[in-house]
């Protein structure tokens, strides 16, 4: 669909507007991601879950249009235990999740530079271990690549209008909640 100048060019506006949006919304900023993990301050999840919506909503339209395929990888369950039980201490030490912590080296934090380093650090070890670590973890329980419409037979839309209906009612209850 796109040349490769385009396309590093769309990458490269994409990924100046998904910055820009997560410092607006205040998520490189360490403390409100701590904040998020003691329950204090759910801006964290506000955002994700919108990302998540438009994400999959633009995903999937432009997947109904024929201008992208989906790529599903396979759920491995103990992999992704492992790799939680590694990611989220880790995100809460260093106050920021990947995303986050590149937003917040673009705004001059030096503190995100050593979680940067450490990420780099961590893919390169992982990189070295990999056909070990797939073998062990991605194999005693693997659930194939399969999506939720597929599993269940209720269509992509159906899913993304529930969520969006679940979101705007439980931001509304943490707003209530909040302002009590």
């Amino acid at each position: 669909m796109f040349e490769p100048l385009p396309r590093l060019l769309l990458g490269l506006l994409t990924g100046f507007l998904f910055g820009f949006f997560l410092q607006k919304g205040r998520v490189s900023d360490r403390r409100v991601i701590v904040s998020q993990f003691l329950l204090r301050d759910f801006t964290v999840m506000k955002v994700m879950m919108t990302a998540i919506l438009v994400g999959g909503i633009g995903v999937y339209g432009m997947h109904a249009a024929g201008w992208v395929q989906l790529a599903v990888k396979p759920a491995h369950l103990l992999a992704i235990i492992v790799g939680g039980l590694i990611f989220g201490p880790a995100m809460v030490l260093l106050g920021y999740c990947p995303g986050t912590a590149v937003a917040a080296a673009g705004e001059g934090k030096r503190d995100a530079w050593w979680g940067l380093l450490g990420m780099t650090l961590g893919a390169a070890v992982y990189s070295e271990f990999d056909v070990a670590c797939t073998r062990t973890l991605r194999a005693p329980v693997d659930l194939g690549a399969a999506t939720l419409p597929q599993v269940t037979g209720v269509p992509a839309a159906i899913w993304f209008a529930g969520l969006a209906l679940f979101a705007w009612l439980f931001f509304r209850w943490l707003d209530r909640r909040a302002a009590a």
